[in-house]
């Protein structure tokens, strides 16, 4: 059978895949977000398709029901709340993970027919500052480039964004461009040194929150040296010149640039007429994150580079779908089709095509705000759909009360535990990636299909139809009449001819008499378009708009400034990649980056506990010290949930402090205090079953042969056989057990009709020993002195911790071919296969190579 042609499901460059039913992925080498490459994620897709965990069946009350029964609960407890408090005491929480007809029926729903605009993504939390700053300027939410200008740059300036592990392929994309062409410039603007600062030529460690001083910096420096091109200001441009005078009087200094490295920036910015800005979280994420893109594009419209090739200001987003999402109005400020809410005739419009009995007339809540009325009590019913906000959103601990408090919640989900379906009243099983069909955009405008080549696992139903089942119910069951994704699509479409007279920048007609089954990645309005070439913007006068934004002045520091983002092989909340074994043996355990001298101060050691408060809420990880961060500053991912860990949710920490024209979270800039975490004992676990996070500290993770899991402990059992078999979850079997009771180390072995099934190692310190090996030995017939050894035999090498998780190489392995010569990291792809697949891991093997001394010939 050949295979299916499909998007992948991760982050937002929206690369192809060729997909089979035995779980079987490529590359699609025809897809031009990609061309066939793919990160290590989108590689092992093929390890998330089985349906362990799965919700199959509707659930009410933690009891099997039928779908009429559940649907009917939804409508009947949404229709109650709407009729005894309002349209507004009800709300939808969607995901870009939904495909856009998912996204379509829902804000339909709510919007045109039960008439609040209570519905709002997590797409909240990823780039609606991106979107309010292009809405400031260009006067709609216009991303104008394409990714091949990232190519055919002669500049690439990335402003906060980790793009070897957040959007690989884009970087590997960028780092084929700089081999074909030596003189392409990259430069890294980031308070953290990241994979992507390998690349870049120049990398400018800012202080959190300084980019408005840069960019306004540069603004001014671009004025005063006659770098501006006053005839497109003249003709395209207004404000200007309250803009330069207000960027005038910002110190880039403040920055934490030196005046060299400024200058040398600054001077490379203005020599350079094609430049590229790409730009992601670290700007978005931020209390001022609309300015921070403001103070980004007002230098790309004062100097007209903007709209040709090689040239403009590059949104980058993080979800597959968020660009669906905004172009379909999931957001609680837009309507479909980029309209706006508070306009009118758009509203009219939009309700006349609908004809809807009603539309909302003031946009409604947002992320942030929707959770805080869940817990005043505002919100009567609420419908989470594929996301999890009880430990996405800032002060999650927080949002799972205020989840918890709410009388109704429904949740549609693939999985039945997440920490947000274990609040729920009702869940609705889902058919996930694989299963359903539908459209994404990704970050550049390309509309492509997402098709199923898996059976429709148990009673679970596309996301489409359960809100039209639902919609059905409360009264509008043909408004709601769809038979397939198609025709959704097709209504989406012919919304954006109904509208054109709006003079919007989605224009959808190209997709007007497309055959949907066959439809190919095509870009909007068509493909290789860039927009404001003409130099027309979308605002009355056709002119863009250049804003006055004010850099905020420095925070005065109390305790550690903590960033968070995402690790390189990882997504979300792992409800996915945390089913591909590779993908967790990189990194298996939530952690925090601390700089060598804080952690000197502190008295921390590599693999010390650590434990991160605030009056808000903590969390306990493993101490990584690394001069990646700055002293003051920690980074701790963002990926570990209640499921996996038993206190690694670093988002409890988080404030729900937002910027105030977007809305956006500012997950990046939160304090915290650190102090080590003593623990009477620390363990390691791999068992063939799965494990539960329990005790002090755990940090669950799938392994090639099972399951592996970090723990420790505040008092040491009087039983340790006792404790090892409850954490390996393993019935009565026999076992073998080493134990030195001076020392306090023990280590067992669990064995059923001579196999081992489960490996339990404790010391009063860290666990030291070779996880890889004592994990290879599961499910065979090893001895107990081996198993128990907790290292490999002179005959077996070890190859030590992941660093190529495609082709599972370890670093040991790589350290060996480096003594035996390999000095580049071309020369360790051939003699290790390492970073020959998605070559995520390359900066990591530079790294590797910089620190390990090559052998020397002899004299």
């Amino acid at each position: 059978m050949s295979p299916t042609r499909t998007t992948c499901p991760y982050c937002g460059v929206g690369c192809g895949l060729l997909a089979g039913a035995d779980g079987s992925i490529k590359g699609d080498p025809d897809h031009p977000a990609n061309f066939g490459r793919l990160c290590s994620k989108g590689a092992a897709l093929g390890e998330t398709i089985d349906l362990e965990g799965r919700l199959l069946t509707p659930r009410i009350a933690n009891r099997t029901a039928h779908w009429d029964e559940a649907l009917d609960l939804v409508a009947r407890r949404f229709t109650a709340a709407i009729r005894d408090h309002g349209p507004d005491s009800v709300a939808f929480y969607v995901s870009g993970q939904l495909l856009s007809e998912d996204y379509y029926v829902a804000n339909k729903l709510m919007k045109g027919f039960i008439g609040s605009a209570n519905i709002d993504t997590n797409s909240r939390l990823c780039m609606s500052s991106s979107v309010a700053g292009h809405k400031r300027a260009f006067g709609s939410d216009t991303v104008p480039g394409c990714y091949q200008d990232l190519e055919e740059a002669d500049l690439v300036v990335l402003v906060g964004s980790n793009l070897a592990w957040c959007h690989p392929v884009l970087h590997q994309r960028l780092a084929a461009a700089k081999v074909a062409r030596p003189e392409l410039q990259v430069v890294n603007i980031d308070p953290r040194k990241t994979a992507t600062t390998a690349l870049a030529d120049q990398h400018l460690q800012i202080r959190p929150d300084g980019d408005i001083a840069l960019f306004n910096g540069l603004l001014a420096y671009l004025a005063d040296h006659d770098h501006l091109d006053l005839g497109y200001i003249d003709q395209h441009i207004a404000g200007a010149v309250p803009t330069i005078s207000q960027a005038r009087l910002d110190d880039p200094l403040e920055s934490g640039l030196s005046e060299d490295e400024l200058s040398a920036f600054y001077q490379l910015w203005a020599a350079t007429k094609k430049v590229v800005t790409v730009y992601s979280q670290g700007v978005n994420q931020s209390e001022c994150g609309t300015d921070k893109v403001n103070a980004i594009l007002n230098c790309h419209l004062a100097t007209g580079r903007i709209g040709t090739a090689g040239c403009g200001p590059f949104s980058v987003t993080g979800q597959p779908n968020a660009m669906g999402g905004r172009e379909v109005g999931g957001l609680a400020n837009m309507l479909a089709n980029h309209l706006e809410i508070e306009n009118p005739a758009h509203r009219a419009q939009v309700q006349e095509f609908w004809q809807s009995p009603t539309i909302c007339t003031q946009a409604g809540l947002r992320a942030v705000d929707l959770f805080e009325a869940c817990k005043s009590g505002n919100i009567k019913a609420l419908w989470v759909m594929s996301t999890n906000p009880a430990m996405s959103l800032p002060d999650a601990d927080g949002v799972a009360a205020a989840i918890a408090s709410v009388p109704f919640v429904a949740v549609s989900d693939i999985m039945e535990h997440t920490d947000t379906s274990d609040l729920a009243d009702v869940l609705l099983p889902a058919t996930g990636w694989g299963e359903k069909n539908g459209t994404v955009t990704n970050s550049e405008r390309r509309i492509s299909r997402q098709r199923a080549f898996l059976p429709v696992p148990g009673a679970a139903r596309p996301d489409w139809q359960i809100i039209c089942e639902v919609a059905a119910r409360m009264g509008w069951a043909q408004e709601f009449d769809y038979d397939s994704a198609a025709e959704i699509f097709a209504e989406y479409v012919a919304l954006s001819t109904a509208t054109r007279a709006f003079g919007r920048d989605l224009d959808l007609s190209l997709f007007a008499d497309v055959d949907y089954a066959a439809l190919l990645p095509t870009q909007w309005p068509q493909n290789e378009s860039r927009f404001f070439a003409d130099g027309r913007f979308f605002y009355p006068d056709e002119k863009g708009r250049m804003l006055p934004v004010c850099a905020p002045k420095p925070v005065v520091q109390t305790g550690f400034r903590l960033n968070t983002g995402r690790n390189r092989d990882q997504w979300h909340s792992m409800t996915r990649s945390g089913k591909a074994p590779r993908l967790g043996a990189h990194l298996a355990e939530p952690y925090v980056e601390i700089h060598p001298q804080d952690a000197e101060r502190l008295a921390i050691s590599t693999a010390d506990l650590v434990e991160l408060y605030n009056d808000q809420g903590w969390a306990v990880v493993r101490a990584l010290i690394t001069d990646r961060v700055d002293e003051g500053q920690l980074f701790s991912p963002i990926h570990w949930s209640r499921q996996n860990s038993s206190a690694g949710w670093v988002n409890s920490l988080v404030r729900a402090a937002v910027d105030p024209v977007s809305g956006q979270p500012a997950a990046k800039n939160s304090f915290v205090a650190l102090r080590k975490r003593d623990a009477a004992w620390y363990g390691f676990a791999a068992s063939l079953h799965p494990m539960q996070p329990t005790g002090a500290y755990a940090a669950i993770a799938r392994s090639q042969t099972g399951w592996q899991g970090e723990f420790a402990g505040d008092a040491s059992p009087s039983n340790w056989q006792e404790l090892a078999q409850q954490i390996l979850q393993l019935s009565p079997c026999a076992c073998a057990v080493v134990q030195d009771q001076e020392n306090n180390v023990v280590r067992i072995g669990f064995y059923e009709y001579d196999q081992l099934v489960g490996l339990f190692f404790s010391s009063p310190d860290p666990v030291a020993l070779s996880r890889a090996h004592a994990l290879s030995l599961l499910g065979t017939k090893t001895p107990p002195l081996q198993a128990l050894a907790g290292r490999s035999g002179a005959e077996q090498v070890d190859p030590g911790a992941t660093i190529c998780a495609c082709m599972n190489i370890g670093v040991n392995t790589l350290r060996a071919a480096i003594a035996a010569g390999a000095s580049s990291v071309e020369a360790l792809g051939v003699e290790t296969c390492a970073g020959t697949s998605c070559g995520s891991c390359k900066p990591e093997l530079l790294d590797l190579l910089s620190k390990t001394q090559l052998p020397m010939a002899a004299e």
